[in-house]
């Protein structure tokens, strides 16, 4: 029985798998696509000439012995690269270079090279745009991010954005505020509308620790042009959690030559972060500075009025009817965050489903005692330092002092445990913010105030009143 091509190709998968690393799988063999099998020639759908031009470079010894392994001694390998001319789409064939054809297979004067190295897909004819995944969720729309005095201004800017990417004054939007405030969901309502207004352009969502594993792949590779390359071909670039960055010098150095040309070329770049830019621990002066040059917005706690918007907008989205003093006193209970709001109203409508229960204001307290009351708040590190600081009668300039004074050392360290424990920030922020230490130094630290806890009962009571401060916060 004749194998399909689907066949075929999963079987060369199930031995490049075993070969290539994880990441290298993922990144360049999963996105591939067989198409079909004639006459011994094997077609595959990669997303973009830069795509295919990398397997030929780095893969293609692997990928002639697979072929010739499952189609046999005169397998070949060719290649189809979907394009974007004029809104319709087509493809341009690619053969590989196992197969005796002339270096440029389309008849087109050979690509010109950039000044990085890579070649240049957009002077291919009709090739105009990369097929890339947009990374954006279809759940993250504006109609269904509630609007109110909380996040006016960075919900406007976004929709301004969304309509004249890069042709603001807006460039970059940066948009802070603490976490589950909605700064991902406002991230992705601005990139599928401007998919939706611009269907043209290419619009990228990466996280920020995303970026920076990409990076040291491509460094580790040695293809750091061709990454640089990738990401000044965006034209409207969303990073999610710029703060993850912090202390990761290759990763903002490459990222500064890709904003460069981004807002040079007026390209549109959006940056979320937990704090306003000039707070940022780790972060190059260079970066801090031209995250200032257009907009930055915080989005803040909601109010009543938009918790109780947001409260009925879900009730509706499923279908679901609430009493309205049950509704009130959601809204009134739980204010620290929306994805807490999100938390109890997924909890208290599966509970009334699955027990086919009216749900009561009995029913709303038992969760909200169990959901929020039970959590552990995320706080910031500056906020915790000032906490520790008041508490050992020293300003956060003194705990920032490299000395050995006992008072100080022990309040440093206090305050990077307790950061590690109720913030979200990585040991590298910490340690930049509690004295420019190094991660290492916040991991003793940790584990020093772990032991005294279990060994020293005077201390451990000095360390429930101070954490009862930030608790109570």
């Amino acid at each position: 029985m004749t194998k399909d091509h689907v066949e075929i190709w999963n079987s060369c998968l199930s031995v490049i798998k075993d070969i290539v690393t994880e990441q290298g799988y993922k990144t360049w063999f999963e996105p591939i696509v067989p198409l079909s099998l004639t006459d011994n020639v094997l077609t595959l759908q990669v997303p973009s000439q830069f795509f295919y031009e990398y397997l030929e470079a780095h893969y293609i010894d692997l990928l002639k012995t697979v072929i010739k392994r499952f189609v046999g001694a005169k397998g070949k390998l060719e290649y189809r690269i979907p394009v974007d001319s004029t809104n319709t789409f087509g493809s341009i064939t690619l053969p590989s270079a196992n197969r005796n054809f002339p270096k440029n297979p389309i008849g087109q004067p050979a690509p010109e090279r950039l000044s990085s190295g890579p070649i240049n897909p957009f002077v291919i004819p009709g090739l105009k745009k990369l097929q890339i995944d947009s990374q954006l969720n279809e759940n993250y729309t504006f109609e269904n991010f509630i609007e109110g005095e909380c996040n006016r201004l960075a919900r406007t800017a976004g929709m301004r954005v969304a309509k004249e990417p890069g042709k603001t004054a807006f460039n970059p939007l940066v948009i802070y505020s603490g976490t589950g405030l909605g700064k991902t969901h406002l991230c992705h309502a601005i990139g599928l509308e401007t998919k939706r207004l611009h269907p043209e352009k290419t619009v990228l969502y990466v996280q920020a620790e995303q970026l920076s594993t990409q990076y040291v792949t491509a460094n580790k590779n040695n293809n750091r042009p061709d990454f640089i390359n990738f990401y000044q071909m965006i034209d409207v670039l969303i990073i999610d959690d710029i703060q993850f960055l912090a202390g990761k010098a290759g990763t903002q150095d490459v990222f500064f030559h890709i904003f460069n040309h981004l807002q040079q070329n007026n390209k549109q770049i959006v940056i979320t972060s937990d704090k306003f830019p000039s707070d940022l621990q780790g972060m190059e002066d260079r970066l801090l500075s031209r995250f200032k040059w257009g907009l930055t917005a915080d989005l803040q706690s909601p109010d009543l009025s938009t918790r109780t918007s947001i409260i009925r907008e879900k009730l509706r989205d499923n279908g679901i009817t609430f009493p309205e003093d049950v509704v009130q006193y959601i809204a009134s209970n739980v204010r620290n965050n929306i994805r807490e709001l999100e938390g109890v109203m997924n909890s208290l409508m599966a509970q009334s489903l699955l027990n086919k229960k009216a749900v009561t204001i009995d029913m709303a307290q038992q969760i909200i005692d169990r959901f929020v009351r039970n959590t552990v708040k995320e706080v910031s590190v500056e906020y915790i330092i000032n906490i520790v600081c008041e508490y050992f009668k020293i300003t956060p300039e003194q705990m920032s002092l490299n000395t050995r004074k006992r008072q100080v050392v022990q309040a440093r360290q206090i305050a990077m445990y307790l950061s590690k424990k109720y913030s979200n920030a990585s040991l590298v922020s910490i340690g930049q913010q509690c004295g420019k230490k190094d991660h290492a130094t916040v991991h003793h630290a940790c584990k020093t105030i772990a032991n005294q806890l279990e060994t020293d009962k005077q201390f451990k009571v000095m360390f429930a009143d101070i954490e009862k401060k930030i608790a109570l916060s």
